[in-house]
């Protein structure tokens, strides 16, 4: 009984009877129709004017004009987890896709893939409404490395979209401006001291110079060249010959012209005024303390090699058995008769002292210090805030005299 039961069900089920058709599903909504007269879009060749060798051929020419397509000392920062962010473009697209920084083995340097992500794509393809975007991996405000509380936008008119936000990703300070310890005094403890080379975000938005008062400050990002323009406008203008503008980033007449009668010569009293702080700063006194070196027969101290070949590094001994110690080590101070570190002055600044070691100053002599390689740094000439520029200039030299 229970084989033929089961013979019959698989008959039943093996072959099913079909029913009677079902009734009409309801009518779907009704299409929008098209407006006389206009195309559709004809997604091929809209890509392809972007997404073909006519277009890309040019950028690739006018990229390898420009300082990025040298490589950016990829080959030491690139690397190295703390440096990898803007000298590598592993460590710049790990950093824009949260990953935490690392040493990264054999970097390469910043290229189209860099910023721009072939995998994401596209945020709109309704180019007209929402902009092209140029598929860049990022359009956010940038958050200040120095200073989490402070977030820089490139947006305005002249950049909709915010894509120099992905300039200034990199292009801020990587150290925060001098503060006065308890002795109104300063120490430069780093031997990359400085915003080191990418001020031009913070001197645009006129902040993270030393400011000695308020004479001659204007709010934060009220900078014609802030409000009215931005990194695009300024560096990625087209020219016929393709040396300037575009993936080139040097900036070009034509993009003066647009907002100026005529192109800027230069910032009024910058040139003048930096050379003046520059000397002053060659004259200024600081301090270090005297460390225990090794010696050659004439008393002249000993030079090692520092990683680029270059004899600089001097060769500390232990307190002990007089051998010479490494690099990361703790070089041993000199004592005077009670015991005391003996001290030495530091002429010149900015810089690291002889011994490597770092120097102290007087707070208004390193405020105006970092004040001159803040400007250096930007390489504009102050033409990015001329006015914020000027002003840092003047209160520097003021504070010096």
């Amino acid at each position: 009984m229970m084989l033929a039961s089961s013979a019959l069900f698989v008959n039943c089920t093996s072959d099913p009877v079909v029913g009677a058709d079902g009734a009409d599903g309801a009518d779907g909504i009704d299409g929008i129709d098209g407006i006389p007269g206009i195309d559709g879009l004809d997604s091929t060749a809209d890509c392809r004017s972007c997404h073909s060798s006519e277009h890309r051929d040019p950028i690739k020419a006018s990229y390898a004009l420009s300082v990025h397509a040298e490589g950016g000392a990829v080959g030491y920062a690139g690397g190295r987890a703390s440096c990898t962010r803007c000298h590598s473009s592993e460590g710049f697209v790990n950093y824009i896709d949260g990953v935490a920084a690392v040493d990264i083995e054999n970097p390469t340097p910043i290229s189209c893939n860099t910023c721009h992500s072939s995998l994401a794509g596209h945020r709109s393809f309704d180019f007209e409404n929402d902009g092209n975007d140029y598929a860049l991996r990022t359009l956010a405000p940038v958050q200040l490395i120095v200073d989490e509380n402070i977030f820089l936008d490139g947006a305005n008119e002249s950049d909709v979209m915010g894509t120099s936000n992905t300039c200034i990703t990199c292009h801020q300070p990587r150290t925060e401006t001098p503060v006065a310890d308890a002795d109104g005094e300063f120490t430069v403890t780093s031997s990359h001291y400085g915003p080191h080379h990418g001020p031009q975000s913070t001197l645009l938005e006129g902040i993270q110079g030393y400011e000695f008062s308020s004479v001659g400050i204007s709010a934060a990002g009220t900078a014609g060249h802030k409000e009215g323009s931005s990194c695009i406008a300024c560096h990625m203008g087209e020219t016929t010959d393709g040396t300037d503008g575009a993936h080139t980033w040097n900036p070009t007449a034509t993009a003066c012209l647009n907002c100026h009668n005529s192109e800027p010569e230069s910032v009024s009293g910058y040139e003048t005024g930096m050379a003046t702080l520059g000397g002053l700063l060659e004259n200024v006194v600081g301090w270090e303390y005297e460390y225990i070196i090794d010696r050659d027969a004439n008393e002249d101290p000993v030079y090692a090699a520092d990683r680029d070949g270059n004899l600089t590094v001097l060769v500390f001994l232990d307190a002990v058995g007089g051998d010479p110690i490494g690099k990361d080590d703790s070089p041993v101070k000199v004592l005077d008769s009670d015991s005391n570190p003996v001290k030495q002055d530091f002429i010149g600044y900015p810089g690291t002292g002889f011994y490597g070691q770092g120097v102290t100053y007087t707070i208004n002599d390193a405020g105006a210090g970092w004040n001159y390689l803040f400007l250096e740094e930007d390489k504009s000439d102050g033409i990015h805030n001329p006015d914020y520029a000027k002003a840092l200039i003047a209160q520097s030299i003021e504070a010096l005299q």
